[in-house]
């Protein structure tokens, strides 16, 4: 259906372009402020890794920004107008577990390979080649299917609100993230992450405020839900309880929780952006990193969904929808354009223009954070596992800047592609863990149990595979009697792929463990990874590699006191997110599904009122604490720039004055530098 689009073209190039290079310029100046005055330098292991410092704050900030793409909020408010309260909290539950149960991995990947740069990595070192290549397949068909969704969703978006032609749009919303990644590498994409992690919350603040508490169209809880009693009479909701909008007992609902829980557990634990972020983290701020981002992240999907999706159910028998007086199209609904209507419908065009922001912050966020991943991954596990083993820190930081302007340009060309096929974003996301999730249990064995032997991590990905796609359009050709796009992207073809995907080792790993008998692994190959030799780059700069993040060889003392800490964490995480996980799956939801009970009025509001409440949380979480966490490095990166601006001290001055400091300054104050893994003094002890 064609809508007149409510902002111009000109409002949608100066965004995507003039934001983006707003905050290309404003990252470039923040990396040359960090290597001026903290001695970061962007070695290969600082490109790649951030130095391996990174606290809890920003951990939980990027973890959030990462995992909030474009269909986090497009697709959730799409999943609520379909199918009422009970999408957004399917769509945050489903994909907020595996972040909590990935916390587990991000230890045990610290603990057992701590220089690693990439999770491929260490299937090489355990297994392999031929799993190493399988791996590296499965994990770069993983970042291409979420980039592809991130930029063929927010292209339309912006494409919906603006005008801007959509491939105009395609190319152009990478061209800011690739100039600040290229600059500041990880480092630069996690501070991008919380910059804009604390502007996107703000706006569903207001998004949520607005439509709860002062809009003059609904203003209040009770007024939206008597709107929603009024949609569920006009076209009542095939397989809800009664029709309604306003229970959890959602037959389409249920199906789609267990297709996202099974496509979500692939994006995490096979996407290398998030392995990225536990690797950047320091050894004791990992855990809780990962644990503050997930329960901060839940409130982002339910709440933006709770509020802009039932907005538009609210609002879509009023004149000021944009597709009164019809029903949204289920074309429309697909391509995520559930929450640009609603914001126009209740805001105008700053509804239509906060809706931009926050859709072009989720997009380039996750975006460079897949642009690393990428980058990564070809640079460690291709260039120097098979072209170039003896590269230097030059070589290193010269291939991932070549492929990170290559991958940003096969990725736009690729999502032009799948624009005139007609694929859009919530094709994409339900199809992902069809094509992916038959590695994702052999991945984890990887780092958490000693028996799976190289036959069992190699075959299984490849052969479930297999099963998947022929359970996926089997479904799909007994469904429809064909397989179209709107066929093999609906619930049951999907459900019937993304389970056979992911369920299917579960009979091929033992099989090749009874065959080839259960390996007796002893995980000394994985600490013999090395990290990269930035000497050279060190050299040039006229720098001391010792000093800079990430630079410092070990001590053995250094080594075991790390690995006591991390055993500690590796205990803490299984319980923590054992439990959490079975909150957020069974003891939360499956009571009100069982019951189906549809909300009263008083209900609802408690219900909305929760959801701004962690929200408000979700801002202090990974909004404020960063700041705070971080306050020691920012008063002394200030005072270290009034000095040199002013002349009271040059630039030599306050690294001897920083020097001296380390040796006073107490355990608690800073996190320092995570050192390299262990040296030969280390594996002989």
């Amino acid at each position: 259906m064609a809508i007149t689009p409510t902002l111009s073209a000109g409002v949608g190039y100066g965004v995507v372009l003039g934001l983006g290079i707003a905050f290309a310029l404003g990252m470039i100046l923040v990396t040359f402020i960090l290597r001026r005055y903290n001695r970061e330098l962007q070695t290969s292991e600082m490109f790649n890794t951030a130095g391996r410092t990174v606290k809890s704050g920003l951990v939980g900030s990027a973890v959030v920004s990462s995992w909030t793409w474009a269909a986090t909020l497009l697709q959730s408010t799409g999943i609520c107008y379909r199918y009422g309260v009970s999408g957004p909290f399917w769509y945050a539950s489903g994909a907020t577990v595996q972040i909590l149960l990935f916390a587990t991995l991000a230890i045990e990947l610290k603990r057992r390979a701590p220089n690693a740069h990439t999770f491929l990595e260490v299937i090489k070192a355990r297994y392999g080649t031929l799993p190493h290549i399988v791996f590296m397949v499965f994990g770069l068909v993983t970042n291409i299917l979420v980039t592809l969704m991130l930029i063929v969703g927010g292209s339309a978006t912006v494409s919906a609100l603006t005008g801007m032609h959509t491939i105009a749009a395609i190319y152009l919303l990478p061209v800011g993230v690739v100039a600040y990644t290229l600059v500041g590498g990880l480092k630069a994409t996690i501070l991008t992450d919380w910059i804009h992690t604390f502007i996107l919350l703000i706006i569903i603040i207001l998004f949520s405020l607005t439509t709860y508490a002062t809009s003059d169209i609904l203003g209040s809880p009770s007024a939206v839900y008597d709107l929603l009693v009024d949609a569920a009479a006009r076209h009542p909701v095939d397989g809800n309880k009664d029709g309604s909008y306003l229970t959890m007992q959602s037959r389409e609902g249920a199906i789609f929780f267990v297709i996202n829980i099974v496509g979500n557990f692939g994006t995490v634990f096979l996407d290398n952006g998030y392995y990225n972020k536990a690797i950047a983290a320091s050894p004791v701020h990992a855990l809780p990193g990962y644990i503050l981002g997930g329960l901060c992240w839940f409130a982002i999907p339910w709440l933006t969904a709770t509020t802009m999706g039932l907005a538009g159910l609210a609002l879509e028998s009023s004149p000021s929808f944009p597709t009164y007086p019809d029903r949204m199209p289920d074309a429309d609904v697909s391509a995520g354009l559930v929450l640009p209507y609603a914001a126009v419908a209740l805001l105008g065009k700053g509804g239509a223009a906060a809706t931009l922001l926050i859709v072009f912050m989720a997009v380039t966020s996750a975006t460079s954070s897949e642009l690393i991943a990428v980058s990564s991954i070809l640079t460690y596990d291709l260039y120097r596992t098979y072209i170039k083993p003896d590269a230097n820190g030059k070589s290193l930081i010269y291939m991932s800047h070549v492929i990170v302007v290559s991958y940003a340009l096969f990725i736009a060309t690729f999502s032009v592609g799948l624009w005139y096929a007609g694929i859009s974003m919530g094709y994409l996301y339900v199809m992902m863990g069809v094509i992916i999730s038959s590695a994702v249990l052999p991945a984890t064995l990887t780092l958490i149990w000693g028996g799976q032997n190289k036959w069992a991590a190699g075959l299984s990905p490849v052969l479930g595979l297999a099963v998947a796609l022929i359970a996926w359009l089997v479904t799909a050709q007994k469904e429809c009697g064909g397989l179209t796009v709107a066929c093999t992207g609906s619930n049951y073809p999907m459900l019937a792929g993304n389970v056979a995907a992911l369920l299917s080792p579960l009979v091929f790993i033992p099989i090749f463990t009874l065959i080839f008998g259960v390996d007796k692994y002893d995980w000394k190959s994985m600490m013999d990874i090395r990290k990269g030799d930035d000497h050279d780059v060190a050299a040039d700069a006229g720098v001391d590699l010792d000093q800079v993040p990430g630079g410092h060889d070990e001590t053995v003392a250094e080594f075991e006191d790390e690995q006591i800490k991390l055993t500690r964490a590796s205990k803490i995480s299984k319980t923590m997110t054992v439990v959490l996980t079975l909150a957020f799956l069974i003891l939360w939801p499956m009571p009100m599904y069982g019951s189906g009970y549809v909300f009263s009025k008083p209900f609802f509001a408690g219900w909305v009122t929760i959801g701004i409440i962690w929200i408000f949380c979700s801002f202090i979480g990974v909004g404020l604490f960063p700041v705070w966490e971080g306050r020691k490095t920012l008063i002394h990166t200030f005072k270290s720039i009034y000095l040199d601006l002013t002349g009271k001290a040059s630039i030599k001055t306050i690294h001897a004055q920083d020097t001296a400091a380390e040796g006073k300054t107490s355990p608690g104050d800073v996190t320092p530098p995570e050192k390299s893994g262990p040296t030969e003094e280390i594996s002989s002890h």
